[in-house]
């Protein structure tokens, strides 16, 4: 599972919004323009592309961060790799290599990657044309000239060069690099198993290669990439990163990752004529001379939540019903001492199949007076969203006083009528909640909290951040023995480290929590196994968040802020939208607005931080036309 468990603590009830804090423009804005223009052009080509690879686009990020030298380097619209240098009063630039322009066949089925730079080090730079081809530099000491290529290495399927995108890379060793990439798969995405998720149909190749910087030299003939390990999956990394206490790699995407020489059995789907009544204990289902006993309770579930009905007689009132929700327990009391002929409940503290949340469960009861029975609905929010239950209460024990066959294994069976009147209950207590009542009269609460009452647009909610999956692969491309994939739960994602900050700060992701961003912290210090600690909240910014359409990029400053960059364009500059983090009983936060560009640098194509002159973290974007730096988040 993610392991993204809230720490309650950290969560502030009483936030009420964002005030803004004003930053002067002038004084931490500087825009220089650029002397080599980069873009977001791509190569046309007859095959559309997939929902993924076009996300993928539209959220790469063009500039790489080294923050060892406090440098930057861009492939700009003529295949030339730009070093951009901070080091001096301005950014300086200069063209340290020249890619070989690729020949587009008419043929390829294939679209081209965007060509990219990302450093291997204080003097090492490796670069993709984008068409299947891997160029490693050697910098030059001085500011003149361009450097030369020392290695040319190609990603061969079939025969043929494949178009490959670069997520991540480290130094294991002085002399040796890995490089974690991606590639459109020509499988279909039948052929392996995974996670669904919207817009699924094409697979994705993840591939590890492994680089011996000591045996490259200038003029050696291109080889093919040595693989160290592979996976596949249907959608395009997010993020990748090596945890070396951990001694893996984590890939956050779409879906989960899966080993595609590893064969996965397809799940059996019976037939018709095959699907029967498993019988109970005690049970002859050829005997039909006499009703079959109902079960005390009925049950559904939605991939966030558990609804039971209990039947109980009309005559039943209210205050004799006693119902307290735990984590891990249920304890239902009904004092109802007439004759009737069904069974009363009575469950106290009885284990549940999985672990949900108190606060956000509840009760109600609806007698239907017109009717001999009514129905005590139990709602519960479960607490890991996307695990689907086997039962509603876990196997009793021997011995347990609670243990009851009939009441462990009754099969998710609500009656299509009962599922009708239950929520017909619930939309009257959920309308009750968004105009302020509490129509349960336990004490639930008056609604939404004031910052998104009356404005709440559940859709909107619903798509501010990406589904995302962890998948873990140790060094050596085995699967850890901790993890299993098929296990994994899917998490909303709102943001990653700032590029330039992870490798000072670690591995943080701001995870979607109802209206919050939690900041979640990978500790893998002295474990075996990784553990995601909640740090700091972020109170209702996925709300703020779900209003930005035009955000392009979202990250995470540590301590600092959230942080929305706008696309921008041509003619209309964008904005960067900084949201601070709350104290814990503070009702109010601070966010800021900074004009990025007024519109004559292009489109936002990059960003990073690298270390300003006062020693502070400095926010570096990449336009078309411009390169801006921002001072003071």
């Amino acid at each position: 599972m993610s392991g993204f468990i809230p720490n309650k603590s950290l969560l502030n009830s009483k936030f009420e919004g964002y005030k803004l804090a004003v930053i002067d423009l002038e004084d931490a804005v500087k825009r220089y323009r650029l002397p080599y223009h980069a873009t977001q052009a791509t190569n046309s080509n007859k095959t559309p592309l997939s929902f993924q690879e076009m996300q993928s686009r539209i959220t790469h990020n063009h500039l790489s961060i080294d923050s060892e030298t406090n440098q930057a380097v861009y492939v700009d619209s003529n295949y030339r790799i730009i070093l951009t240098d901070f080091n001096g009063d301005t950014p300086s630039f200069r063209v340290v290599f020249e890619i070989p322009v690729p020949v587009q066949s008419e043929a390829t089925t294939i679209h081209r990657e965007y060509p990219s730079a990302m450093f291997l080090g204080p003097a090492l730079v490796m670069a993709s044309d984008g068409d299947g081809s891997l160029y490693v530099l050697s910098l030059s000491l001085q500011d003149q000239g361009q450097s030369p290529c020392i290695g040319t290495f190609i990603l061969a399927i079939d025969g043929r060069n494949t178009p490959f995108k670069i997520h991540y890379r480290h130094r294991i060793n002085p002399t040796t690099a890995i490089a974690v990439i991606s590639s459109k798969s020509k499988a279909s995405s039948s052929t392996f198993v995974s996670r669904k998720h919207a817009g699924g149909g094409s697979v994705f190749d993840v591939r590890a290669i492994r680089i011996n910087l000591f045996s490259l030299r200038p003029g050696s003939p291109p080889k093919e990439m040595n693989v160290i390990w592979h996976r596949q999956g249907e959608d395009v990394p997010i993020l990748a990163q090596y945890i070396p206490n951990l001694d893996s790699h984590v890939l956050v995407g779409g879906s989960t990752y899966s080993d595609p020489n590893v064969v996965i059995p397809p799940p059996y789907e019976p037939s018709p004529e095959e699907i029967a009544p498993i019988p109970r204990v005690n049970e002859n289902p050829d005997k039909s001379d006499s009703p079959i006993k109902p079960p005390p309770y009925s049950w559904t579930q939605t991939s966030d939540s558990i609804t039971i009905a209990i039947p109980l007689p009309s005559s039943t009132s209210k205050d004799i019903v006693k119902v307290s929700f735990s984590p891990k327990t249920l304890t239902v009391h009904v004092d109802y001492r007439a004759s009737t002929s069904i069974p009363i409940p009575r469950y106290s503290a009885k284990e549940l199949w999985d672990t949900i949340s108190p606060s956000s469960s509840f009760w109600t009861w609806d007698r239907e007076a017109e009717h001999s029975y009514g129905i005590l609905s139990l709602h519960m929010e479960k607490q890991h969203e996307g695990t689907r239950w086997v039962q509603v209460f876990a196997s009793s024990p021997s011995g347990d006083s609670n243990a009851n066959s009939d009441e462990d294994d009754v099969p998710e069976t609500l009656d299509p009528s009962e599922l009708w009147q239950i929520r017909e209950s619930l939309e009257k207590y959920t309308s009750s909640l968004r105009d302020g009542g509490d129509a349960t009269g336990l004490g639930l609460g008056s609604g939404v909290p004031s910052l998104a009452s009356g404005e709440i647009d559940e859709e909107v909610d619903l798509t501010v951040g990406r589904q995302a999956f962890l998948t873990w692969v140790s060094s050596d491309g085995s699967t850890p023995t901790w993890f299993d994939f098929k296990e994994q739960i899917p998490f909303q994602l709102l943001a990653t480290s700032l590029p330039g900050l992870e490798e000072h700060e670690g591995l943080s992701v701001v995870v979607k929590n109802n209206l919050d961003g939690l900041v979640f912290d990978l500790n893998s210090v002295n474990i075996s196994k990784p553990v995601w600690n909640h740090s700091s909240t972020y109170s209702a910014v996925a709300f703020v968040l779900a209003s930005k359409r035009d955000t392009r990029f979202t990250h995470l400053v540590p301590s600092k802020a959230i942080v929305a960059f706008e696309s921008g364009g041509r003619n209309r500059g964008g904005n960067i939208y900084i949201y601070r983090p709350a104290g814990k009983k503070d009702i109010w936060a601070k966010q800021s607005i900074l004009k990025v560009d007024d519109g004559q640098g292009g489109s936002l194509l990059g960003v990073g931080a690298v270390t300003g002159k006062d020693g502070d973290a400095m926010i570096v974007c990449l336009l078309e036309g411009e390169l801006v730096t921002i001072n003071g988040i």
